[in-house]
């Protein structure tokens, strides 16, 4: 071989050597989103707010994106899996608790009585939550999550509950915390449950979950301190609620948000009120087969108030059944268009 040809050979080599990690890492942006509008949009607003120098750059400092977490970051189907954890430490606590039996909606739980259930309502419930959540410190709290979270499986795919999260948006969050992004769970989900798992699945630290509050006290028993958690609800961080703690906890107007129901639908709008390039999307729950379909009439995670907003406002709707190649991270390699 010529000797020039050698060389060249040679620096074409290194140079396809160099570039081929650069190649791999832009084709694995998104790899689980089908290459439709919604990755398209998202790719784009961030490269415009990142673009030093563009006429939509954002500094870092408020580069602000807020996430729903259930139906947005995970499944929320059958119910909300809060609640389900509810039902089962009702069950877990009643040997402690006799009068349980013959009280309702408690003694529906430990019947299975569902219709019984269903029919006390959502005063039923936090009946339930309350019992289930407040009058112990936050440490005991903690324990009985982090204990149900590590045992206990979803009713159809009997996985961890933990591994029902969306890996499109694990994704997503990752993409943009390596675009300078601080980004954060606001959900009507009560706090010190989300805190419980939220680092280790999502990459969100505790200071960074902001959620549904009850009321805490301080105490100081012969030098043993804890925060007790009162049965009473401080804050209700669900619809207006959202906006609210935002502009309370962060202090600064987001510039991205993604929901998927009518509880997030003033966290968007407040998002999109903002001046310069912002961003508004909702995780449409359409595929049947590897998850649920709902919307409208659904009695959890409804949409729609959010979904006619979407449509007239142009936020990016994520049709899950299109544009998602997987679902969850334990999902087989995708369905593409």
């Amino acid at each position: 071989m010529h000797p020039h040809l050698a060389r060249s050979l040679t620096r074409w080599t290194l140079a396809l050597l160099v570039s081929l990690p650069l190649l791999a890492q832009a084709a694995e942006v998104l790899p689980s989103w089908n290459d439709g509008a919604s990755r398209q949009a998202i790719i784009s607003f961030v490269e415009a707010v990142t673009e030093q120098g563009g006429k939509d750059f954002v500094p870092p400092a408020e580069r602000i994106a807020v996430f729903d977490n259930d139906g947005t970051l995970w499944s929320e189907q059958p119910m909300y899996f809060q609640v389900l954890f509810a039902l089962d430490e009702v069950k877990r606590q009643a040997p402690q608790h006799p009068e349980w039996k013959e009280r309702q909606p408690f003694k529906a739980v430990l019947e299975g009585d569902r219709k019984t259930l269903a029919a006390s309502g959502l005063k039923g419930l936090m009946e339930i939550i309350i019992a289930t959540h407040t009058n112990m410190s936050s440490e005991t709290f903690h324990d009985n999550a982090q204990r149900w979270l590590a045992t206990a499986t979803h009713p159809r795919s009997h996985r961890p509950y933990t591994e029902m999260v969306f890996q499109p948006m694990l994704e997503l969050l990752a993409y943009l915390r390596d675009n300078g992004f601080k980004t954060y769970i606001v959900s009507g989900g009560e706090v010190a449950f989300m805190r419980v798992f939220a680092e280790e699945v999502y990459g969100i630290p505790p200071e960074q979950v902001i959620g549904t509050t009850f009321g805490s006290r301080f105490e100081d028993n012969g030098g043993k301190l804890s925060i007790q958690r009162l049965p009473t609800l401080a804050h209700n961080d669900d619809g207006p609620g959202k906006p609210e703690s935002i502009d309370q906890y962060i202090g600064r107007r987001p510039i991205l948000a993604f929901g998927n129901s009518d509880g997030d639908l003033q966290m968007l709008q407040w998002t999109m009120a903002g001046n310069g390039k912002r961003f508004a999307g909702l995780v449409h729950h359409t595929d049947a087969e590897r998850e649920w379909a709902y919307d409208r009439q659904s009695d959890v995670g409804r949409l729609d108030k959010a979904l006619d907003a979407a449509k007239a406002q142009g936020w990016v709707l994520v049709d899950m059944a299109r544009e998602w190649k997987r679902i969850y991270p334990f999902d087989q390699a995708g369905k593409s268009n």
